[in-house]
């Protein structure tokens, strides 16, 4: 890779004829189906930090997961902090000016903010960026050799944006895009309560501040974990009091299952074992948290059948997650209505309900629910993924 900063003129949008470059540019195109990018390092701009990382550095990962490849990137000095870019080693060159631009390449400044999804939209569909409140972006695929040369975007038919898309000119727009970027940050499995007070609360009292330290997502969702089995332990005490204190935890645990994925999602740290950790600790915590109850609520009133039903409502849990893996794991994963049902029932909403019946003293309620919703959660989705597929018209 070739990132060291270089000195040169001042970077112009001057299109040289630069053939090696060029028919390098066309045959990696050809030959592997990508589309290559040429990101230009505004001096103003690319240095600018949105969430602890600097715009270049944004632009070349997204460019990246964009399917952009090769990358050259235009700079006439060095380089600003590339942390994520080196991090994931992205590889790219270096160029003092704009070379000549092979048909179909991907050019982009670093005056906006922009997601992996929009870049992978214009490089399939081409067209020039724009935001969602209609301002044109400098974020276009060029076809051909740009009629004007200090705007190879003029002309370029209008793609909407459909992720935050912004265009930044100083501190105070790279601040507001920052803001945006965090309010978009969410998951489809968000229920009422992540929207409006978990993902919230968790953004100022933790998620700004960890994507400023070497902390990772994983081990945020590690201590996560934790937190929700400590939880599970102290409802197992008995008393009203430890219940109470429990169920402050497990909301407490529920504010930081937030932020592991705000994090890696704000400063690209997404990873397959981190989605594990987080599935997998979801179940733990859940059984911790059924079974805890279950005993505490044994030890005061041994004639109720406290046990059985944490018992069932641990088994019914498993196997709503056997059930749920095999729906991801068909072709095409899960279907809306099933993706839907996922998603309502793996919310973080009912740890809103184990404090207030904790608090009221009523937690054998939860309970009951949780022994009986957790099978007819599974036989539900089973029941979905059993569905027969739709019928394709042959169009005899």
């Amino acid at each position: 890779m070739t990132d060291a900063g270089i000195k040169a003129p001042a970077c112009t949008l001057q299109f040289l004829l630069s053939d090696g470059i060029l028919r390098r540019l066309t045959a990696v195109k050809t030959q592997r189906n990508v589309v290559p990018a040429v990101l230009i390092a505004d001096p103003g701009t690319a240095g600018v930090g949105v969430i602890a990382l600097t715009l270049l550095d944004r632009l070349l990962v997204a460019a990246h997961r964009g399917g952009c490849h090769p990358i050259t990137v235009v700079a006439s000095g060095p380089l600003p902090d590339l942390r994520r870019t080196r991090a994931l080693g992205i590889r790219f060159d270096v160029a003092a000016q704009v070379p000549a631009l092979a048909p179909g390449t991907l050019v982009a400044n670093t005056r906006q903010l922009v997601l992996a999804g929009d870049i992978r939209q214009i490089a399939t569909h081409g067209g020039r960026l724009v935001a969602p409140d209609g301002s044109q972006l400098d974020l276009g695929r060029v076809d051909s050799r740009p009629a004007d040369e200090s705007d190879p975007w003029k002309g370029l038919a209008p793609m909407r944006a459909i992720g935050v898309a912004r265009p930044i000119h100083d501190e105070s727009s790279a601040i507001a895009a920052g803001e945006a970027l965090w309010a978009s940050l969410s998951s489809s499995s968000d229920g009422m309560v992540d929207r409006h007070f978990n993902r919230p609360v968790g953004r100022w009292l933790l998620s700004r501040w960890l994507v400023h330290t070497p902390i990772t997502p994983n081990q945020v969702s590690v201590g996560a974990t934790l937190l929700g089995v400590l939880a599970g332990v102290l409802f197992g005490l008995g008393s009203r009091p430890m219940s109470i204190l429990a169920a402050v935890l497990f909301q407490i645990s529920a504010i930081i299952d937030c932020v592991d994925g705000d994090v890696a999602r704000a400063v690209f740290k997404e990873s397959p074992l981190g989605k594990w950790l987080d599935i997998v600790g979801d179940q733990l915590v859940h059984a911790s948290v059924f079974i805890g109850i279950a005993v505490g609520l044994w030890r005061g009133s041994a004639a109720a059948p406290f046990l059985w039903l944490g018992s069932s409502a641990v088994l019914g849990g498993l196997i709503a997650f056997v059930v749920v893996l095999r729906g991801m794991r068909r072709p095409g994963g899960a279907d809306g209505k099933l993706q839907r049902l996922i998603d309502g029932a793996t919310n973080r909403d009912f740890s809103v309900l184990v404090l207030i019946l904790a608090i009221v003293d009523r937690l054998g309620w939860f309970l009951w629910l949780a022994a009986i919703g957790s099978h007819l959660f599974w036989v539900l989705a089973l029941a979905l993924q059993w569905r027969p597929a739709p019928k394709v018209a042959s169009g005899k």
